[in-house]
């Protein structure tokens, strides 16, 4: 009972170091919850529409008339204006006006009456990618749309379903999954939920161990006792931060993809006992890595730049397969790197357990070796701080 009672001693302890910690405060409260209403507001509207272009038509015929205004007619691009030739459509691009020119050549017409193949040339501003998604959907569906109706024409006398055998030999059809939008807020917003909870944890552990750090450099002592185990501490401090960070989660991963509309079809049995490992791996990471804190801000230096690799380790922007072996070996060594595809696979595909046991068996590995890790740092520190504090009293 005393083991168990030392044990609530540390943790409420470590709560009163974080409550009293304005730095902590904001990693472990203000960034998880004003992070992710921030990211989700931005990238809400998930597509692009209405995008600006201008036309350069050099066919001026009927039917490049009949391309630029089924193309306006999309919900994706905005025709704001025509130009007489390339370099005026140039300048208002460079100026911004416009993100895209469809240029018509002045053989549009001609090469369609004489049954020859023609092309529309399409200049995308590719600084923002989304806008070339949205402007090369367009035309491409407005082309296959007037091949349709060509074909239909020099097909005389024939039927319907001739005219649509001839025009389609193969049928298909287009049925995204998962993300049924294609929207980019469905594609980024799930790992980058789940990435706040390993960053921000790891920053505010760091936080805590670098200020332990500084003040038992100064001669300063916490509760580093004979009557309090460094296993004791560990599972102390480690709980404090648990459950903080299970109402954290409950927050990101359920409240916030309700509020913006999310894909999430989750189910409790699955994301409860996801979280709880992915949870527990990210707490003993970052005590691990709290060990090399030399002051508050030795691990804030680090990692603030480390989220954008961490999302492209994860296989979320760039597959995995594609990746050279060091850095498919490096992304093992976080949790984000199975936290946030095994969260995208449960709340966005609907995954059970069995279908993430590869996430769930690599998070119980590093859970237990950064477990092991932690308490052979803690017992080294516990020695060291206390042959200290003697020091200090002496």
């Amino acid at each position: 009972m005393k083991w168990f009672i030392d044990i609530l001693t540390v943790w409420f302890h470590e709560l009163k170091r974080i409550i009293h910690d304005e730095g902590v405060l904001l990693f472990f409260f203000v960034v998880p919850l004003l992070y992710p209403l921030l990211y989700s507001y931005l990238y809400n509207n998930e597509i692009v529409t209405e995008v600006p272009a201008i036309v350069v038509d050099d066919s001026h015929s009927s039917l490049s008339r009949e391309f630029i205004r089924k193309v306006d007619a999309t919900a994706d691009i905005k025709i704001i204006g025509q130009c007489a030739d390339m370099e005026e459509a140039k300048e208002m691009m460079h100026h911004n006006n416009a993100y895209a020119i469809i240029y018509i050549p002045s053989s549009f017409a001609n090469d369609i009456a004489e049954g020859m193949q023609t092309s529309i040339c399409l200049y995308s501003d590719m600084s923002g990618f989304l806008y070339y998604k949205a402007i090369y959907s367009a035309c491409t569906e407005v082309s296959l749309d007037m091949n349709y109706d060509i074909k239909a024409e020099r097909l005389g006398g024939a039927s319907e379903r001739q005219i649509e055998t001839f025009s389609y030999p193969l049928a298909y059809r287009y049925v995204p999954m998962f993300n049924t939008q294609s929207g980019f807020a469905s594609f980024l917003i799930p790992a980058i939920l789940i990435l706040i909870i390993q960053q921000t944890m790891i920053l505010g552990v760091g936080m805590l161990a670098g200020d332990e750090r500084e003040r038992l450099n100064k001669g300063e002592t916490y509760y580093w006792t004979d009557n309090i185990k460094p296993v004791q501490m560990l599972f102390g401090r480690a709980g404090a931060y648990w459950c903080i960070y299970a109402v954290i989660s409950v927050y990101l991963v359920c409240i916030i993809p309700d509020i913006f509309h999310l894909v999430h079809i989750w189910q409790w049995k699955t994301l409860l006992p996801f979280m709880a490992t992915y949870l527990t791996a990210c707490v003993f990471f970052s005590m691990a890595l709290s060990i090399l804190s030399r002051d508050r801000e030795s691990l804030i230096l680090v990692f603030v730049f480390m989220s954008i690799p961490l999302l492209f380790m994860s296989g979320l922007s760039w597959p995995v397969q594609n990746m050279p072996l060091i850095w498919k070996i490096l992304s093992h060594l976080f949790p984000s790197t199975f936290g946030i595809t095994g969260y995208i696979r449960i709340s966005e595909m609907g995954a059970l357990i069995p279908d993430i046991h590869y996430e769930l068996t690599a998070l119980c590995t590093q859970s237990v070796v950064y477990f092991i890790i932690t308490c052979l740092l803690y017992r080294r520190r516990f020695r060291k701080n206390l042959h200290t504090a003697d020091n200090n009293v002496c």
